[in-house]
């Protein structure tokens, strides 16, 4: 894992104790490496930060090609945080302006909770144009998750999302659309991806104005996307960076909501997520938990540990290879931006040769 641990971040702790190798700042200044230098805009809410933060720091570390890579997480101030959440922040993340300043190579932005039907009516929305449009000339590549898609859609198109039915979560089977793109070079032509939403952006939406599907699914609809270019703007509507038991977590969450009164019904299963052994030790925990809020007794605990042992992680691995591939075209581009001086043949509009079509 070329990753380098750069600063005081407890995700870098977190990793080395799962067993992966990090570079030391004395390893990697002693190393004749390219760096590459990567923004993480983290705008999840704070039960989430931390996590979210491991999670796609250490896809950006499974990447084995040649370059040390250095993460660097950020936050917005205009996001609602607790004291203890901003005094994280303010002791392990960076500030947007030193990066601006020092520069970066590629940005990855995180979805994050709304409260406005209207994506530009939220606190976070200035601010983060701001730095989309500063990355628009700044940084060879920008990828984006979640909500993060849906609001640079709407920012760069002007396309709104729609509100879905009921929610959708669980796992879904997805199929490569375009297997010759560089970013899915070497991946399985199906595979898994977890979805967690309650808008959409349709197919129909997104060739409208001419960007390119990349990966969807028949239940789980589009789940990768790329701007015109096929490679400045990487569009996430699923989640592949989650754990094996993200989900596990969010419906807790769900059920830990109704046992307050906050819905109405038991949240149902994530799709295709439990194995009949899980759903019945989660209908058991529901059954016992219920029972004893009625009672007014202590609530069991969740038997985590036990449905988990029932899991499958059936998208990590393409998740990764993805990840790789999209670093591996920034290295290409930040490379050959710094030789194009000298490379008066290339394409400033397609540096890689990708093309439109």
């Amino acid at each position: 894992m070329p990753l380098v641990a750069h600063s005081e971040l407890p995700t870098f702790k977190h990793l080395r104790e799962q067993g992966h190798d990090l570079l030391t700042m004395d390893r990697a200044v002693h190393q004749d490496i390219r760096e590459l230098h990567i923004g993480f805009l983290n705008m999840m809410p704070d039960a989430a930060l931390a996590a979210t933060e491991r999670q796609f720091i250490r896809l950006v570390g499974s990447c084995n090609r040649i370059a040390q890579f250095f993460v660097y997480p950020f936050s917005l101030p205009e996001l609602p945080r607790s004291a203890e959440t901003l005094e994280y922040i303010e002791r392990y993340y960076s500030n947007f302006e030193d990066l601006r300043d020092n520069g970066l190579d590629a940005l990855i932005i995180t979805g994050a909770n709304v409260v406005n039907p209207d994506l530009t009516q939220e606190s976070f929305w200035e601010p983060l144009i701001d730095i989309v449009t500063w990355a628009e000339d700044n940084v060879a590549s920008t990828l984006c998750s979640c909500l993060a898609t849906h609001a640079l859609l709407k920012h760069f198109y002007n396309v709104d999302r729609q509100p879905l039915p009921q929610k959708l979560w669980g796992i879904y089977s997805h199929r490569v659309r375009h297997p010759d793109n560089l970013l899915l070079r070497d991946i399985n032509t199906r595979f898994n991806v977890p979805h967690s939403r309650h808008n959409d952006i349709s197919r129909d939406q997104l060739e409208a104005v001419g960007l390119k599907v990349l990966v969807e699914s028949d239940e789980g609809g589009v789940h990768m996307a790329s701007s015109r270019d096929e490679f400045r703007t990487i569009y996430f509507q699923g989640h592949p960076e989650y754990d094996i038991n993200s989900l596990l977590k969010e419906y807790k969450r769900e059920t830990k909501r109704f046992l307050k009164g906050e819905l109405n019904t038991p949240p149902p299963f994530p799709e295709d997520y439990f194995p009949p052994e899980a759903q019945q030790l989660a209908r058991d925990w529901l059954e016992s938990v219920t029972d004893a809020r009625d009672k007014g007794e202590p609530l069991p605990k969740m038997p985590e540990r036990e449905i988990e042992s029932f899991l499958d992680n059936t998208w990590g691995d393409t998740a990764k290879a993805i990840v790789a591939n999209w670093l591996g075209l920034v290295y290409q581009f930040t490379d050959l931006d710094r030789k194009k001086q000298f490379m008066p043949g290339v394409d400033p509009e397609d540096p890689l040769g990708i093309g439109s079509d």
